[in-house]
């Protein structure tokens, strides 16, 4: 079975700027679009109508016969908050978020209001080791 988010030729900025809530949460993720940019050294692309992501890897799951591709990191700038999709979930990482800053944690992701409220250098980091793991456990595409 192969996911259903998939990436997609939509153009980031477009989506941005139509689907950003309040001009906080489209300047932030502007920001976003040039730190993740810049730090990975990947083209952002859109995943699905509301994901942009950057760089991607092949997986096969381990508990299921999923498999797919998915971003290595990435974000989405929701209603509610701001979705960061940058960190593994593994426990050997949970060290990597406490100087994080103010968020909250979802299955996959992890909420934020706005990215005043996090550690950049923090944020940096989580990437960082999320990127090296996932190229560790899939191989680099």
């Amino acid at each position: 079975m192969a996911i259903k988010t998939t990436e997609t030729s939509a153009n980031v900025t477009d989506f941005i700027n139509a689907f950003a809530d309040s001009e906080q949460k489209r300047l932030d993720s502007f920001e976003l679009l040039k730190l993740m940019s810049n730090f990975t050294g990947f083209e952002p692309k859109m995943w699905g109508p509301t994901m942009i992501g950057f760089g991607s890897y092949h997986y096969k799951s381990e508990r299921s016969r999923q498999e797919g591709d998915w971003p290595l990191v990435g974000f989405s700038p929701r209603k509610a908050a701001i979705s960061l999709y940058v960190y593994t979930g593994n426990p050997e990482h949970e060290y990597l978020l406490k100087d994080l800053g103010k968020f909250t944690m979802g299955k996959a992701c992890i909420y934020i209001k706005k990215l005043s409220d996090i550690n950049i250098d923090a944020l940096k980091l989580i990437m960082g080791e999320t990127i090296k793991f996932l190229q560790a456990k899939y191989g680099k595409s």
